[in-house]
């Protein structure tokens, strides 16, 4: 379905009835990389995946997309659709989105999962190679190079050749001035730390074994961070864990949803 919220039109993936569930995309993907697990949380919950702004079919505006401007883009959604408190769970740059709508709008937080995300800002080093890259895909006008680049890396080697077309094909949804306009957003994000130690929810992290981007001693990190954390690793998984061991996440959550 399509929302207007403020300057744009957002779509959003909707399903089921019962409490709610966000389901928030990392980069650079779509609502479609959580197609497996809506589908299985649909029978009992009312599960909303959106496209992020300038992302997939939602519009874009010019960048960069602040966390804090996708959040207050994630409050008008859940306002549309009346839902007043929701479990977000959020991948990668969805879990930067998360924190800053857990930040802005606690009360309407019941529980918290940052799948294979982080808390801290990023280096000097990597938001200038993220300015970089956006500068890159605008002067190209494709965003080919960049999935080239990005997205192999993001799978379990031993996965990669039986994965890696699906995982592009929900990336190549997207248009060179959304991915240029987020990265500048994700290079200009705040350090979460100050808000997890604030967040009185129970809170799921939940990790890849074999994540390049988030060590595992890190997520451990980010689970002492929250008063109300547990941590689960995936084995075998390395970045995207709703396509590499869609059940194992589906499980994850569920967990979650019982506390």
């Amino acid at each position: 379905m399509h929302v207007v919220v403020d300057d744009i039109d957002l779509y959003a993936d909707v399903r089921g009835d019962g409490d709610a569930v966000v389901l928030l995309h990392g980069f650079p993907f779509t609502h479609r990389i959580w197609d497996e697990t809506a589908i299985a949380l649909a029978g009992e919950y009312r599960v909303v995946a959106p496209d992020l702004r300038g992302m997939g079919a939602s519009n874009g505006t010019a960048g960069p997309y602040l966390m804090e401007q996708l959040a207050g883009d994630l409050a008008a959604l859940l306002d549309a659709l009346g839902i007043e408190r929701a479990t977000i769970v959020g991948h990668s740059l969805g879990g930067y989105v998360a924190l800053a709508f857990a930040r802005m709008y606690d009360a309407r937080v019941a529980r918290l999962a940052l799948v294979t995300s982080r808390l801290i800002a990023d280096t000097p080093e990597i938001a200038a190679s993220r300015r970089e890259l956006a500068a890159q895909i605008e002067v190209q006008g494709t965003i080919e190079r960049a999935l080239d680049e990005l997205v192999p890396r993001l799978i379990a080697s031993r996965r990669r050749d039986a994965l890696l077309d699906r995982v592009r094909a929900i990336a190549g949804e997207n248009h060179p001035s959304g991915l240029a306009a987020m990265m500048r957003g994700m290079a200009l994000r705040d350090d979460a730390h100050d808000i997890a130690e604030e967040l009185a929810m129970p809170v799921a992290v939940i990790a890849g074994a074999e994540d390049p981007i988030i060590p595992i001693a890190e997520a451990r990190d980010i689970a002492r961070s929250f008063p109300h954390a547990e941590l689960v690793e995936i084995e075998g998984v390395a970045h995207l864990p709703m396509i590499e061991e869609p059940v194992a996440l589906e499980r994850a959550i569920r967990a979650l949803l019982a506390r």
